[in-house]
């Protein structure tokens, strides 16, 4: 049995983009203004998403179901199995006391509270982003933010504005890796691309983070941090992104933004510090079950382990070999293969693939997983020490991956449905201005499916098929696609629930519409500077596309 997607349910693309967009205007809606519970949200835009698909749409129940049936297994695998174990290791490192070493290192740096941001926030989030992906930066960085004693709030929204420059080039390249292989396009010129696009935005994003946490006199006040923190990072990505390929851009650039930044500190201090309140309220630093014994490095063991153990889980002959041992490929009944995805998404009828990859053993999530018990095996811990410890992390975070699973249930209905595609090929239909849109299309399907990697698969054909109908370069338009996507990562429900859940359990820790309130026009803002670049590139300066 087949089905074809159609796109313009109502006669005119404009009219359907509108009513498609009700799905994902219920869910934001309910957070940013109404302040009901994430879960009850994404509840509600699930269920507005599969009325759409059944009666709008006219997709089969049987379809709608199972697409929604397929999202919510890959919110719980692998999203939800690296949240759960991102939140374990951090939980380890605090009950151990390890945690306590490292905050008064990085306070030995400097208290700044605005370099420690630009520290943990921008450069370590780049590394934890560049080696995992999927949520983890966010999380960790989050957590390490409150253990600092930043408030819950500022703490989530600086790991999500952070978590920007590197998004691009994600786990070990996998979203440019990806999108060569959706549009047959060459590798190496879409992460060149990629590259020039985004070095101006890792100067900028330091900036803005300092900004956003201490406003313009604040910002200007350690100019001289961001600018070096930035630079390095987009020299770096740049050259990285250019001559050696999308793999490791993230990681070295944040290894030489950190080296940077903390050269800079032996030589030079702000005028005035801006310290954290010794005890703000409802932040104070977590106490550890003991306190830490033995050498200072110990501290960062678990963060070595995670590293080391991340790197070789994305080594390619590593991943084959683990998915072949531990992640049978479950083909999701009815699903797969039973959509078609029609021109001019796709230049001919194409069936879409729906294989369920149950990588529990495989994914980043057992990295980090592993990293835990090895860590705390390390550290002295028992194994029933670290059972309860992990029964207590599942405790924590239970609602979490509930609305986590939802989230992925609407993000997977509106791509089957094909509801997605008919805001995308809205913004499509914009003729001149499509290079200004064409980075905002990559942004909406981050927003809807919180990873740059299936925007890329949703949108990457579309923005090369438009790009080709308007004589312009396809490889421009679709590294713009993923270039586009790093601005709604931030935004996206994946990421908002889970800097929720990393800042949690204190007397202020924000909800999921609090978080998203406080980076929303960031992503947007940061989005449209997006869209100008790309368009500039497209007229002004065309000889900037690599041939």
């Amino acid at each position: 049995m087949h089905w074809s997607q159609i796109y313009s349910p109502l006669g005119g693309i404009g009219v359907s983009a509108l009513v498609a967009a009700l799905p994902v205007v219920t869910l934001l809606g309910l957070l940013a203004f109404f302040h009901v519970r994430a879960q009850i949200a994404a509840l509600a835009g699930l269920l507005v998403a599969i009325a759409l698909a059944m009666f709008i749409y006219r997709m089969p129940a049987t379809f709608a179901f199972a697409a929604a049936g397929y999202g919510a297994a890959y919110g719980l695998f692998p999203i939800g199995w690296i949240i759960l174990n991102a939140i374990f290791v951090y939980q380890l490192t605090v009950d151990t006391g390890q945690f306590a070493v490292v905050q008064h290192q990085v306070a030995g740096l400097s208290r700044d509270r605005r370099i420690q941001a630009l520290l943990i926030a921008f450069s370590f989030g780049a590394f934890i982003e560049g080696a995992a992906g999927f949520g983890t930066p966010v999380a960790i960085t989050g957590a390490l933010l409150i253990g600092l004693g930043f408030r819950p709030l500022e703490a989530a929204k600086l790991a999500l504005i952070g978590n920007t420059a590197p998004v691009a080039f994600g786990a070990l390249g996998t979203p440019l890796l990806t999108l060569a292989k959706i549009t047959g396009l060459d590798l190496h010129l879409l992460s060149a691309m990629v590259g020039r696009q985004l070095s101006p935005v890792a100067v900028i994003i330091p900036f803005w983070l300092v900004a956003a946490q201490a406003g313009w006199r604040g910002m200007i006040g350690v100019w001289p941090a961001c600018l070096v923190s930035g630079v390095s990072f987009a020299i770096t990505q740049f050259l990285v992104s250019n001559y050696q390929g999308p793999e490791l851009v993230g990681i070295i650039g944040a290894v030489v933004s950190m080296a940077s930044l903390i050269v800079l500190m032996k030589f030079w201090k702000p005028a005035e510090e801006q310290f954290i309140a010794e005890s703000p309220i409802g932040t104070a630093p977590p106490i550890p079950a003991h306190a830490a014994t033995g050498p200072a490095w110990r501290a960062w063991l678990p963060w070595i382990l995670l590293s080391v153990l991340v790197f070789v889980w994305g080594q390619p002959a590593m991943k084959t070999f683990l998915n072949n041992q531990f992640a049978p490929n479950i083909h999701v009944p009815v699903l797969d293969n039973g959509v078609l995805r029609m021109p001019p998404v796709v230049p001919k009828s194409t069936a879409e693939p729906a294989i369920f990859i149950f990588n529990a053993l495989s994914a980043t999530g057992t990295a980090l997983l592993l990293t835990g018990v090895l860590a705390g095996f390390c550290l002295g811990v028992r194994p029933l020490g670290l059972l309860r410890l992990y029964g207590r992390t599942f405790w924590r975070v239970r609602t979490s991956l509930l609305t986590i699973a939802l989230m992925l249930a609407l993000g997977y209905t509106t791509r089957y449905s094909g509801t997605d595609t008919t805001m995308g090929l809205a913004l499509a239909s914009s003729g001149f201005l499509f290079p200004f849109f064409s980075p905002l299309i990559g942004w909406l399907g981050v927003a809807l499916t919180g990873s740059d990697t299936s925007s890329n698969v949703l949108f990457g054909n579309l923005q090369q098929v438009t790009a080709q109908q308007l004589g312009l370069s396809p490889i421009l338009m679709a590294a713009s696609n993923s270039s586009g996507g790093v601005m709604g990562k931030m935004i996206d429900a994946q990421s908002i629930v889970v800097a929720a859940v990393a800042t949690g359990g204190h007397t202020d820790s924000p909800d999921a519409g609090t978080v998203l309130r406080s980076v929303f026009w960031h992503s947007v803002a940061l989005a449209l500077l997006m869209g100008l670049l790309v368009m500039l590139q497209a007229y002004v300066w065309p000889g900037i596309v690599p041939h």
